[in-house]
């Protein structure tokens, strides 16, 4: 049987590289990567992959590109394998690098789609495993909007201590536990070194599972994806069908912007809630709906909030792992649960070329005796755990994660600290106390700048026995692995002169998640006084990367783009 034949217009970027007498320079370079000259006539397909040894979410990545090429290949269709940046946010976690993890979002998108439209790949298949490579990718593919497909490198499994699973929220909360004199050194130690057993990204709902989660609900990757380990043999066949599916999807025609739809991100808001996922899917959905060209809003994660319960028992806030969601079939069965109370949009396509209904159609129902999703007539929670907060201390929203264990309301008096390392310092030499409220202001994307985690600090208070008595806010961000009673992204960011910068020690605040505020209860005559007389810092980088994304970030409200 004969190769297969391609229309020019299943293959309508690459042509414009390869096709005719004056592209021979092209055709030669191409030779030089092992090309042939069949290889002209197919539709060439990117496989961006984010491997690298720098965190285990991907040191496995390179072999799941591998074989997705051969998915390609087996589709009759040419690969091109190419490599773009990934960096550790459990590694950098509470130092100044920190500050270059939501950069290398923007890094990522920048970086995939140069290199896409550069070369003029028909397709891309990306691949990403720890938390920023997801929306990077997803950003870079929205934009070039050519046929595309995401695969998540999938997560770790637990670490056992003591007969416990444990995983990296286990250690820095252990560093809290340690200082408080709970646990020694050598226990700590202990931690330390079986948290992390190998590949994968980090094993609770936080922001990697959360991102892949949210990514299968939008239709961008396989059905079941989310939910499957990074070292299991069921991985490394997604990886091959994605390369399979992409070839569909460049002969129909789909791209992205057929299936990155206003309704497909509302399913995706939709599946965080319900999973009770991490604070940065807002901050990131946001993005990748504005690199898309939809419309989102902070007032849709409100509106889905309202109706979709809480239904995960997952960690940081409940008890089990996405390993154990993997045991016992994954997030479509949830989807299923989510189709069948009205709560999804079914009529949305996926990069199956089929839609979200036709692919549930035949999804089996969790085990009748399982704890991790509860029913919709039990969850743990009525209401969506993730509420944008408005009030004078946030004109613009903040985003509060409240699983219900907190509580709804918190009122107490300011304790102010400018940064991340001079809160943490506090928090684990005992000065801050119950009744706190905990302020870390000047590191929001401007003022960081890039927006750094908190996981130490709110690690630390929770490792001191503190997460019921003590509030934190914040113009940075939240690890996808922090609970407590905690609220971030307050725009506008102190640095720009938003009400953060002008609250003082002693100050009382108010946070009522019932009613969505935060207040500074000081009287608004005062609060003009101290504005009139604040006065912005000055920049913390002048050159490099990080003076570069200060000066073209947008809002935290508007998911903190560079463009």
């Amino acid at each position: 049987m004969g190769a297969k034949m391609f229309r020019k217009s299943q293959r309508p970027w690459s042509s414009i590289v390869v096709d005719g007498v004056e592209r021979a320079p092209s055709r030669a370079m191409l030779r030089a990567v092992g090309f042939k000259d069949a290889d002209f006539h197919k539709p060439q397909i990117g496989v961006a992959s984010t491997w690298s040894m720098v965190t285990p979410c991907n040191m496995h990545i390179d072999r799941l590109a591998r074989e997705a090429e051969k998915g390609i290949v087996v589709a009759e269709g040419k690969a091109v394998l190419f490599n773009t940046i990934s960096i550790s946010d459990g590694i950098s976690m509470g130092t100044e690098g920190m500050k270059y993890s939501l950069v290398s979002r923007e890094v990522i998108a920048d970086s995939i789609e140069s290199v896409v439209a550069c070369e003029g790949f028909d397709g891309v298949v990306a691949f990403g495993g720890c938390d920023k490579n997801m929306p990077g990718c997803l950003m870079a593919l929205a934009r070039l909007d050519r046929p595309s497909i995401f695969v998540y490198g999938g997560s770790i499994k637990p670490g056992c201590y003591c007969g416990k699973d444990v995983d990296i929220v286990s250690v820095f909360e252990a560093v809290g536990r340690h200082a408080k004199g709970e646990i020694s050194t050598r226990e700590l130690t202990e931690i330390e070194r079986t948290a992390i057993p190998g590949e994968g990204s980090c094993g609770g709902m936080y922001t990697a599972n959360t991102m892949a989660s949210a990514i299968e609900a939008l239709g961008m990757s396989l059905p079941n994806s989310a939910s499957r380990l990074a070292v299991s043999k069921e991985k490394m066949e997604e990886a091959h069908a994605a390369g399979r599916a992409v070839m569909h999807l460049a002969e129909r025609g789909i791209k992205p912007s057929d299936i990155m739809t206003r309704p497909a991100f509302l399913n995706a808001i939709a599946i965080v809630m319900a999973l009770g996922g991490s604070t940065n899917a807002v901050l990131h959905l946001l993005a990748m709906a504005r690199s898309a060209r939809v419309r989102l809003t902070l007032n849709d994660f409100t509106a889905v909030a309202r109706k979709v319960p809480v239904l995960g028992d997952l960690k940081p806030s409940g008890r089990f792992a996405m390993a154990n969601l993997a045991a016992i079939g994954g997030v479509a069965p949830l989807m299923a649960r989510l189709l069948k109370a009205d709560l999804l949009d079914g009529d949305c396509l996926t990069v199956t070329g089929k839609t979200v209904r036709q692919n549930l159609a035949h999804v089996a129902p969790y085990p009748r005796k399982q704890e991790i999703i509860r029913p919709m007539a039990r969850p743990i929670k009525p209401e969506g755990h993730l509420v944008v907060l408005k009030g004078n201390l946030a004109p613009g929203g903040a985003v509060a994660k409240i699983s219900g264990k907190e509580g709804l309301r918190f009122e107490g008096r300011a304790i102010v600290f400018h940064s991340e390392e001079e809160a943490l310092k506090k928090i684990l030499e005992g000065a801050v106390k119950p009744g706190h409220v905990v302020v870390i202001r000047y590191e929001g994307p401007k003022g960081g700048p890039g927006m750094r985690e908190m996981l130490a600090p709110t690690s630390a208070i929770m490792g001191r026995g503190l997460g019921k008595e003590v509030a934190l806010v914040t113009d940075g961000r939240f690890s996808g692995g922090s609970h407590g009673f905690v609220i971030g992204h307050v725009t506008p960011e102190a640095f720009v002169g938003g009400p953060l910068a002008i609250v003082k020690n002693g100050d009382p605040i108010v946070i009522d998640a019932s009613r969505r505020s935060m207040a500074l209860v000081v009287p608004s005559a005062e609060i003009k006084r101290r504005m009139a007389k604040w006065k912005p810092p000055k920049p913390r980088y002048q050159t490099g990367v990080l003076a570069k994304y200060a000066k073209l970030v947008g809002p935290a409200s508007e998911g903190a783009m560079t463009c």
